[in-house]
């Protein structure tokens, strides 16, 4: 793989930097040309924690995971172990969906963990009404949601507004 490094509000040394490209060497055995991937790595610190983001965009999808804890090394191996448990869990997933022919980064020659069902439990139906955005954020706080969904005025078309971790909010916006 190639990787991308920054930091954001720290430095990265020579020694964080070949930490994280020799633990992300362990997920090239589930590429088929791990050569051609580029992989991008983000690693802040806020506070006492130590934040590290690695996404890594595939022909048919993208691999992301995000993990925070007071020591930078012990986030470089459980971001790793998380990127690798999401590729051995959708394994089987991956491969109904997609042909290896579409996906001609993947390669699908490992044990995998059983694949769980897909339940869904609930299904809704909304009506939205045309709202702005601080309608929306206020009728989702009313609600003590996550997310809440609603036709935007501003946009003229439907949107998603989410609360982030860090406390601020998201719009996502389907034209």
């Amino acid at each position: 793989m190639k990787y991308t490094i920054r930091g954001d509000k720290l430095t990265v040394t020579k020694s964080i930097k070949d930490y994280i490209t020799e633990k992300l060497d362990r997920l090239n055995k589930y590429y088929e040309n791990a050569d051609n991937i580029d992989c991008k790595v983000l690693i802040r610190s806020k506070n006492n924690l130590q934040t590290i983001e690695v996404t890594i965009p595939l022909n048919k999808f993208i691999l992301r995971a995000e993990v925070s804890d007071k020591d930078l090394y012990a986030s470089i191996d459980l971001v790793v172990d998380k990127l690798e448990g999401q590729i051995r869990k959708n394994k089987t997933r991956l491969k109904k969906r997609y042909t290896s022919n579409e996906i001609p980064e993947m390669s699908f020659d490992f044990d995998s963990e059983p694949e769980e069902e897909l339940d869904i439990i609930k299904r809704k139906d909304i009506d939205t009404k045309p709202m702005d955005e601080e309608e929306a954020i206020l009728q989702m706080n009313l609600l003590n949601h996550d997310f809440f969904v609603f036709k935007n005025t501003d946009e003229e078309c439907v949107s998603v507004i989410y609360k982030r971790k860090d406390n601020k909010y998201g719009i996502i916006n389907v034209k």
